[in-house]
Order: C-alpha cells, then structure tokens, then sequence
C-alpha cells in the first residue's frame, strides 16, 4: 500500500513539473488527483503559483505572486500592470509614451498614447512569420459535417485582396464601412481589412430588419457596405441582398455595395453593387497597413439602451486588442495548439472579442459558427466539438437551457474528452443549466467560467477563472473580477456600500484599456448613461449581489433594456415596431406573468380609443 502510495505520488509530481513547460498553475493534472482534489505540492504543503511561468510581465512587479497576488497588484498599480502587458503582448510600430490619460467623472479615457501600431499585424502578420501553416479559422458552414479551414497565411492573403479592394474603391483612413455578412471567413477579412487600411467597421447582425440596417448605416455615415447574396441559418435561406437594397434607400451616403456570393443563387445588381469575389481576384496578395494611433477607432458596435435609438459604442485599437487578447488567454486558459469554439455570430460583441480579435491575437485557432444550436438537430453542437476537437466552448445560457430540454442522450452520443473549459456568456446562467453543463456536457471534468461583461466593456470583466488552484467554482456566479477590474456595489443614494452580503448597482471603480470610449457622435449620451449617475464610476446599468465570501453575482438590468442571449433590444424599439406594424397610435411592452417566464406582452392602445371609456 505505501509503495502504491509512492508511486502515485512520483506520477503526479511528473505530471505537476511538466505542467511549468506549458506555463500553467502548478498543480496535478492526472485522474487520481482529481478526484481527491488535491496535487502532491498540496499534500506537501506547497501549493502555490509559478506566476513567471503564468504570466510573463509578472517579473517586474516586485515579488508579486500568486492570481490573487496578480490581481491586487493590477489594480493598486494600474499604470505599471497595464504598461508591462501592452509591451509584451502587442507589436508595436512606434511605443507609447503615456499609459494612461483618464477621468471617469469626464468621460475622459485614453490608453498607450503616442503609440501607433497596426490590428491587423498583430492577428495575422506576426503568426505568419512564425506559423503560417497553423489553422486560424475553423468555418462551420450551416450545413452539417462541411467545414471549411484557413490558416494564418491564406485569412492575411484574402484580407489583404480585400484591403486592396477598399483603398481601390476610395474607402480610406478614418472611414467606416458597414458590414451585413452571416459568420463566414469573407466577413472576418473584411473586418481584418478595415483595420489593416485604416477604416473602422460596423458590423450588423444579419438578422436584423433593413429598417434597423438603415439606422446603424445613417448613424455610422457608411459610403461602403460589404453583404452576401443570401445567407443561410438553420436550413432558412436568408435574403440578406435585398435587405441591403431596402436599406440603402434611405442612406444617401452610400455609394457602394460590394456583393459576395454565399449561395449559387444569382441576385439583382445595380450600377452602385460591386461582385466582390470577382473584383479580389484582381488584386495583390500584398497590402501595405496604416500606422494607426492607439486611440484612434477600431470599430463601431450598435447595442440598445432604454431609449428608442441603439448606442454606436466606439471602440479603439490597441486597448480593445490587449483586453480582447489578455482575457481570452486567462478566463479560458487558453494554450497554444488549443481549438477555440465561440459560438456567437460576429454581430454581437462576444463575436468580435473571442470569436475573431482575441484568439487571432493570441495566435489561435477560432471556430466560426454559422448555424443554430438545434439544426438539423440538437447534438450539432456536441458533434461540432467532436469532429473540430475544441477545447474550449463557450455559449449562451438560452442555448444551453433549450438543449437541456432534449435529454441527455443528444451529448452522450458524441465524444467530448478535448474539452477543457466551458463558458457561458450573456446573461446570468441558473442553476439548473449550470450542473447540467458541468455534469453532462463537461463530465464534472471541465470548470464553467461564467462570464459578466458588455459591449461596453470590450471584454470579460468577471468571471471564476483566472484563480488559484483549486479555487472553487460556485453555479450561478461570475465571482471574481479580472486584471486591472474594481468593482463597487452603490446604494440608492449614490454611496459606495462596503462589507460583504450585499446588494446594489454595479459599478466600476476605475478605468481599464478595453472600455468603449464613447457613443459615436453622441458623446452626452455616453457621459449620461454611464459617467454621471455615479460621478468617478462607470456605471454598468445592471444590478449585483457580493456575497460572504466576496464573489459577484449579476442580478439583472436596472432598466428597460431586454437581455437574451446578451443580445440586448430596448423595450422603446419594440414599442415604435409593433405600433407601427399594427398601425395603432400607442403601445407598451411589459413582462408577462414572472420574470422567469421570459416573455413578453405587448398593450396597444385602438385608434378610436377615448379617456372616457376608462374607469378608474
């Protein structure tokens, strides 16, 4: 017995020191440990960090040690954490020479100034010169099994063709284009290409009306919208052509619509469309990138706020990319070599941040998924992460519930040992769907990293994961913030509330490099919704809980903002469509029965209606 003993205990220090090459937390990987919980240096009374080994920059921050070490040390000294990850994560064309330059009670917020550097170079370039072979994208097409793969060096020749295709066209530096593409490879160049010349881009979700389209157009002030013919989402042929034609009808500033081929289905052209595929044939394998400031805009991103009009969120280049990078890396424990499942469409911020600029950034490999959770049927996700060997996935909580509801039988049937970690990303995920994840989906072997963040944000600003070894997991929570995140609980009276067990509005207590730097032409608005109601604070519009222990749990919004799937729509919006679809003159939207129901009911007010015929 104690020679077997011995023997476990070699195995697992064996696999505990070969775990430093990889620069992971020093602690036992094998089966027998994990089903005691514990790693020979526990045993020891060891347990500990490599946090040199963890993250690099950390031997220059004075003996700091340990996640909690990290942690503490990124937000008390903010400028040096801040500072010493930009340089070692980012290729820059010229350094920075101020961190930071920022007031939250102004709405003043600027990151890495006088640095100039280029987004595109740090997805692509840099991991061409030392991997172009590595697979960067990993496509799955709508239709089952037909996956479609491009490495580092084929995804920098097509956004390159696609640059070319731009600067040919008169899109220049500081322009922006607008994107209504379905979540393809073509679609991720044309963001990569924007940032390579120079131009911010606009995705919108292809699912959205041309009404909503046209706004976001308007808004924007797009002369060039790149779109598909047709795209194609859980076996429906979507017309997303013709959406465009209807849209641009009220944007007077577009002059250009280049028109990819999703389908073999021939579309309408007029004299202001541009085949696209046929025009990038004509052009070099080359394109030569800006030297972009750090501040300047990478992107714009429409999300909902509790009036009418969407918010054009404005995000900017090396900031978002070191958050975007940076979170990817710690909250999921990413690896070199590891398959990155995101299976968000590219519309929506989790789409921007972990399914295209964080992993390229790390030098990943990203799967873009273009179909639905149940097409053709409710194992898709489960036989995705088998045939593509992921790692790690990460998805909605909508999703997961709606899964749950098939049985355990549509998991069971596909192999997932590759998993590693799964997340959950857009609204607080319950405890019924959170076991079910770990215990079915993951086998109990897999932590769920249960992710708070917002378009605003740029990336996650909460989660279980980094954390020391062995730090538990509690179902339901995002728990602990991540590098360089303070948060604060506020009471109704606009006061910080101290101590543990509490409830109140949160906010962020100081400024981090991923934080959207205002509303795009609007940048009231952005000092209104989130600088002023808590003057030094960045208010995030939702509600949280700080448990005894200290761990953070989202609540829920504190407006009128609707949340599905972190797809947020604004009640307003659904008012003006359904009074004007129903041509009546009033309406409201509320909840119907309890908010656990998850729907909605809509009052419309008749056209004949009089104050009379009321009764109070």
């Amino acid at each position: 017995e104690k020679k077997a003993s011995c023997e476990l205990l070699l195995k697992c220090s064996v696999n505990v020191f070969q775990s430093l090459s990889d620069g992971m937390w020093l602690r036992c990987g094998c089966a027998a440990s994990l089903r005691v919980l514990a790693s020979p240096l526990r045993v020891l009374g060891l347990r500990r960090c490599n946090t040199a080994a963890f993250m690099p920059e950390s031997t220059g921050f004075g003996g700091v040690s340990g996640r909690s070490g990290l942690q503490e040390f990124s937000v008390s000294s903010s400028e040096s954490f801040w500072a010493a990850v930009a340089r070692h994560r980012l290729s820059w064309i010229r350094p920075f020479t101020a961190v930071q330059d920022c007031d939250l009670s102004r709405g003043r917020i600027r990151w890495f100034e006088g640095g100039k550097l280029n987004v595109s170079v740090n997805c692509l370039d840099r991991h061409v010169h030392t991997c172009p072979d590595r697979v960067a994208l990993m496509w799955e097409r709508d239709e089952k099994g037909s996956e479609v793969r491009y490495t580092y060096r084929e995804l920098l020749e097509m956004t390159c063709r696609v640059g070319n295709l731009l600067r040919r066209h008169g899109v220049k530096k500081g322009d922006c284009v607008t994107i209504y593409m379905p979540t393809c490879p073509l679609a991720v160049a044309s963001m990569l290409a924007c940032a390579r010349i120079g131009a911010a881009h606009n995705v919108v979700f292809a699912g959205f009306s041309a009404e909503a389209l046209a706004e976001r157009i308007r808004d924007a002030q797009s002369s060039t919208v790149i779109t598909v013919n047709q795209g194609i989402r859980g076996g429906k042929i979507l017309e997303l052509k013709k959406t465009v034609d209807t849209a641009v009808q009220s944007c007077p500033t577009v002059q250009q619509v280049f028109v990819a081929m999703r389908t073999d289905s021939p579309v309408a052209m007029t004299a202001r469309d541009i085949a696209m595929e046929e025009e990038m044939l004509k052009e070099d394998v080359v394109c030569e990138p800006a030297a972009m400031n750090s501040e300047d805009t990478l992107f714009l991103l429409y999300t909902s706020g509790s009036t009418g009009k969407p918010k054009g969120l404005v995000h900017t280049q090396a900031g978002y990319l070191l958050y975007a990078a940076l979170t990817h890396r710690y909250v999921f424990n990413y690896h070199d070599g590891d398959v990155f499942g995101c299976v968000a469409d590219i519309g929506w911020i989790t789409g921007h941040s972990y399914g295209v600029y964080g992993p390229l950034a790390n030098g990943g490999t990203t799967v873009l998924f273009e179909s639905t959770p149940v097409y053709p049927d409710p194992g898709r996700y489960w036989d995705m992460v088998e045939r593509l060997q992921i790692n790690q996935f990460y998805g909605a909580p909508t999703a997961i519930r709606l899964l749950l509801k098939f049985g355990d039988e549509w998991v069971n049937k596909y192999d997932r040992s590759s998993l590693k970690t799964l997340g959950s990303v857009g609204e607080p995920i319950n405890t019924e769907a959170w076991e079910w994840y770990y215990r079915v989906v993951g086998e109990e072997r897999c932590p769920v990293v249960d992710t708070w963040w917002q378009t605003e944000t740029g990336g996650i600003c909460i989660a279980p994961r980094p954390s020391d070894p062995d730090a538990e997991i509690v179902p339901g929570m995002a728990m602990r913030p991540f590098f360089g995140i303070k948060p604060a609980l506020m009471d109704t009276e606009g006061k910080v509330i101290s101590g543990n067990d509490a409830s109140g509005a949160l906010c962020l207590a100081q400024p981090w490099p991923g934080m959207a730097r205002t509303i795009h032409n609007d940048h009231q608005r952005f000092m209104e919704t989130y600088c002023q109601p808590y003057p030094g604070y960045f208010f995030t519009g939702d509600g949280a809980y700080r448990s005894v222990e200290g761990y953070y749990q989202i609540t829920g919004r504190l407006d009128d903002v609707i949340n599905v799937s972190g797809h947020r729509i604004g009640t307003a919006e659904i008012e003006d469509a359904v009074v004007r679809t129903a041509n009546k003159p009033e309406g409201f939207v509320t909840i119907r029965g309890s908010i656990q129901i998850h729907s909605l009911a809509t009052l419309l007010v008749a056209a004949d209606f009089t104050v009379n015929s009321l009764s109070c």
